[in-house]
């Protein structure tokens, strides 16, 4: 769980310890600690402080003088990097642009980052930019402490918490004119995604900033909570009945079952949960009562707050709650009066037949993955980022016989080798330095009797993979530090991007495994390969807003029908849960000024040309060298995007180009 703490900053001197200046005396501090390598006394800078200028030092930085290396992502790698946090930048931007007209003209920017400290998107006076690019304050810069020293976006990402860093307190001299207010953003599950930062210049510093940096934070997790668990029954909790609505408020989603499914780090204090509850726990285990209880509260008395007893590891406590249920899920879970029954010869809609909207491949998918839903085989979904992996995974659990159990996805690219092992496998009171008291069950003992996804397999560290094929062969779990080995019972799905054929030839993923988790293989399409287009963006925008008919202006369902999509379903996706939050109340056509800037700009420069015909005069050798050519150009010399056009290999690509400059040389 993301820890949203109060972070003390520098700490005053005691008054008459000395005459020289708070920029001097942080500057004598840090000198000491360069000299002798033994951090400040607390009365001359916080701890907080303190300990960045360790790890800044251990990082093998110099206050003065030049940085060692200026680390920039060029355009394609921050490409990549916005696209892996699209969500993030859909919902951080109204706040983002919120904030800068609370900050306008006082020489300042609004600064988006992700989870590396990577600047992914800002908003700045007009004043203060020319001298915040010296400063390299500009999407694609790493302000990471590694590579910035002691600053707030580093730094709260380094203590994970908000904090503020003020002029000499920043580890390096050429960063000393700036005060800095940064917060983290986590997503509802608890991890870090990222941090929201308002820079300027440390002559007209605020006190105000950072609350202001806190409180659109806590906006921009809430905007994500309700993304992400927007079909979902929530529970909006406060122990004032008043405090329910605010921002300040604890916000749960529910699935069918009961279960805790989501919570926002409001929830999760109050609580006094933890990512790793998200998904496994039962709302009876929080709160002393039943879903059906909390269903029936809000149909006979609406939004009426209801108290009730919760229990924490700190004791018992009341708070008021409010249920909110949606449409569909009202259906779910009132059962129906008899004459609304569907006729018994109707073909019952499940989660994995929600997934058809027409594309063959997707159907030949669904097909075969309903064969072996009651059946001991493994399944391994390969395919592009982006596709839908999670989603058709998440799918088949609902659509079988163990849909009342867990579902627990683990991104094995995400963990380190030794979170993993721990995350998996669980492990003993005292297991290691840093463990939780009371030990840790692990997601496979959490998951019994449901099903397991483990995404991006083919990233798992090798020494996991043993202890992974262990696991799926004995079916048991022996936690780390000993222990008795413990049954388990778990379907096991499981993805990746990655060819783990030719992983497993290289020697970066062991055979035996792969034969294992190989039951069944399913490709799912990338969307450009997809035939049902049209009808996928009327679903989902009937998903996005259901009460509302939205259509597209003619120019951009062109480009929306031509793009190439290299985020495939993920990025189509956040295009339009953006276009409709930028709707308002009385449009119902999405135009261009609805679309993010970025993608504006993509859709407009990289539309797909219709199709050439050969002639008499043409021969296929001939089209096919203009196809390539094209591909090329449109994709601004990316030979990687240039192949995913013409649907074939680089390797392909770059032999084609061959064979034609050899055409071109015999000719001549």
């Amino acid at each position: 769980m993301l820890l949203q703490k109060e972070v003390t900053m520098l700490n005053p001197p005691a008054t008459g310890t000395t005459n020289k200046g708070p920029t001097a005396m942080l500057r004598q501090a840090r000198n000491r600690l360069l000299e002798s390598g033994e951090l400040p006394a607390e009365n001359l800078v916080g701890p907080v402080v303190a300990r960045s200028w360790g790890r800044s030092q251990e990082a093998g930085l110099a206050p003065v003088g030049r940085l060692p290396e200026t680390f920039h992502l060029n355009r394609f790698q921050l490409t990549r990097a916005i696209g892996r946090q699209q969500e993030l930048i859909a919902h951080a931007r109204p706040v983002m642009e919120y904030l800068f007209t609370q900050t306008r003209d006082s020489g300042s920017m609004v600064i988006l980052a992700d989870d590396r400290g990577i600047l992914l998107h800002t908003l700045g006076d007009a004043d203060f930019l020319d001298r915040a690019e010296r400063v390299a304050l500009a999407p694609g810069a790493s302000w990471n402490e590694r590579h910035r020293g002691t600053n707030a976006i580093g730094t709260a990402l380094a203590e994970a918490a908000p904090l503020v860093i003020n002029g000499a307190e920043h580890y390096l001299e050429r960063n000393a004119f700036l005060t800095c207010a940064a917060a983290p953003v986590a997503a509802p599950d608890g991890r870090l995604l990222g941090v929201l930062d308002i820079s300027g210049d440390q002559r007209r510093r605020h006190p105000h900033t950072f609350c202001l940096v806190r409180t659109a934070a806590q906006m921009i997790e809430n905007r994500l909570f309700e993304a992400y668990h927007s079909g979902s029954v929530h529970l909006r909790f406060h122990a004032l009945a008043e405090g329910i609505g605010t921002l300040t408020e604890g916000v749960l989603a529910l699935s069918d079952a009961g279960l805790i499914a989501g919570a926002n780090p409001a929830a999760m204090r109050l609580l006094g949960l933890s990512g790793a509850d998200l998904g496994c726990i039962h709302l009876e285990r929080v709160f002393h009562l039943r879903l059906a209880e909390l269903l029936d509260w809000a149909a006979r008395r609406g939004h009426e707050p209801m108290l009730v007893r919760h229990t924490t590891q700190q004791g018992e406590g009341r708070l008021f709650v409010r249920v909110e249920t949606s449409r569909v899920l009202r259906q779910v879970s009132m059962p129906k009066p008899a004459a609304e029954k569907p006729a018994a010869t109707a073909t019952p809609v499940d989660a994995l037949a929600a997934l058809d909207s027409g594309c063959g491949h997707i159907a030949a998918a669904v097909h075969k993955a309903r064969r072996v839903l009651d059946k001991p085989i493994p399944v391994l979904l390969q395919g592009e980022s982006g596709v839908g992996k999670e989603v058709f995974a998440n799918a088949m659990h609902n659509s079988g016989p163990r849909r009342g159990k867990p579902f627990i996805a683990v991104d094995c690219s995400a963990l380190s080798e030794n979170l993993i092992e721990a995350e998996l496998f669980g492990y003993a009171p005292g297991a290691y330095t840093g463990a939780r008291r009371e030990g840790s069950p692990g997601r496979i003992r959490e998951v019994q009797g449901g099903t397991l996804f483990l995404d991006e397999i083919g990233d798992m560290p090798l020494a996991m993979q043993t202890r992974l094929l262990r696991v799926l062969q004995e079916r048991q779990v022996t936690p780390l530090g000993g222990g008795k080995a413990v049954a388990v019972d778990f379907a096991l799905i499981c993805a990746t991007h990655r060819n783990l054929k030719a992983e497993m030839e290289a020697g970066r993923f062991r055979a035996d495994l792969y034969y294992r988790i190989n039951g069944l293989t399913l490709m799912l399409p990338a969307l450009r390969e997809r035939n049902d287009f049209a009808a996928l963006l009327d679903r989902l925008l009937k998903d996005l807003l259901p009460n509302r008919r939205v259509e597209f202006e003619a120019g951009v369902a062109a480009a929306f029908a031509d793009f190439a999509w290299p985020g495939n379903l993920r990025q189509l996706v956040n295009a339009l849960r953006t276009a409709c939050a930028l709707l308002d109340d009385d449009e119902n056509c999405i135009g261009w000024q609805h679309l993010p800037d970025d993608l504006a700009e993509d859709l407009r420069q990289r539309r797909t040309p219709e199709p050439v015909l050969a002639d008499a005069g043409e021969n296929l050798r001939d089209v096919s060298a203009a196809a390539i050519s094209r591909a090329i150009s449109l994709s601004h010399g990316n030979m990687s995007e240039a192949a995913r056009r013409l649907g074939i290999s680089r390797n392909t690509l770059y032999r084609r180009l061959k064979q034609a400059e050899t055409k071109i040389a015999q000719t001549a």
